[in-house]
């Protein structure tokens, strides 16, 4: 019992600490392009753990860590080129919408795993679980319009939406996965997709921003993603896929409210209404996971 309530602090510490990243790019994005956002944001997670795990090794000697093997090779392989295209597709997003948009549409990644989860690794789903999952695409297709009576696709929207998709198959490769060692992991995610992203960045033309604004980047891609990824693995193991992921929903709620307070946006009426929508399927999603 103690082990759920610690793990259900993880899974919640987790979307807490994501939860900050969108608007905190937004803010960023002003001093670097999107790719090498990408690049420095997955860098500073990997690096991050990666003093953190030798810390965590000096604290604790004797604890046992599952290693990653040759057999967990191909969902690993697939685990870091998504996480490449993911956050490229997600700074671009960030840089071409509003973020509060971006934060309630994050909420298609539910939709995507679960659509994953069942086609590919053969998982059932319930009918209330198609219902919510139908309540998200609905709210998530009203944040892709340009506005009320529009008819006009929100560009930044779409690249959201297909960065939840690259998450929806990362998600699912993870969880064959998230049995090993969660620092090595995140060290592996971080250091390699961060690697390629910033290879790209490079091919691509962009340009390397300012040192403070490097370190500021790479800050953030450590809290925001390194620290929220742990969690994130370290709760699935005590968990499960389906529950972590209830309680990692409050996420997009969250990034919608920092947003509206750090960058005092005023979201449109469409984004009430698809908020609403949201929680309502978000609900669902959540008590039909922690049954």
């Amino acid at each position: 019992m103690k082990s759920k309530k610690i793990a259900t602090t993880y899974a919640i510490s987790a979307a807490a600490l994501y939860a900050i990243n969108i608007p905190m790019s937004k803010l960023l994005l002003n001093h670097a392009g999107t790719t090498i956002m990408a690049a420095f944001l997955y860098l500073g997670a990997g690096i991050g753990l990666l003093i953190y795990g030798n810390i965590e090794k000096l604290v604790s000697p004797t604890k046992k860590q599952n290693r990653l093997t040759r057999k967990e090779l191909p969902y690993t392989i697939a685990m870091v080129v998504l996480d490449i295209i993911a956050p490229i597709l997600l700074m671009s997003g960030i840089a071409r919408t509003n973020s509060a948009n971006v934060s309630l549409l994050n909420n298609f990644e539910i939709v995507a795993t679960s659509i994953i989860a069942l086609v590919i690794f053969k998982e059932i789903i319930s009918p209330r679980l198609w219902l919510a999952i139908l309540m998200v695409t609905i709210a998530s297709a009203i944040l892709s319009f340009e506005g009320i009576g529009a008819f006009t696709l929100n560009e930044g929207s779409l690249f959201v939406l297909g960065a939840c998709i690259c998450w929806g198959f990362e998600n699912n490769c993870t969880k064959m996965i998230s049995n090993k060692s969660s620092t090595e992991i995140v060290v592996i995610k971080g250091c390699f997709s961060g690697l390629g992203s910033f290879i790209i960045a490079l091919l691509s033309g962009e340009s390397i921003p300012k040192i403070k604004w490097i370190f500021a980047i790479l800050a953030l891609g450590f809290v925001a993603y390194g620290l929220s990824i742990k969690f994130y693995i370290m709760a699935q193991q005590h968990l499960g896929a389906a529950k972590t992921s209830a309680y990692y929903s409050i996420a997009p709620f969250l990034g919608a409210a920092f947003s509206m307070a750090l960058l005092r946006e005023r979201p449109t009426i469409q984004f009430y209404v698809a908020m609403l929508i949201m929680i309502a399927g978000t609900i669902i999603i959540t008590k039909e996971t922690l049954r």
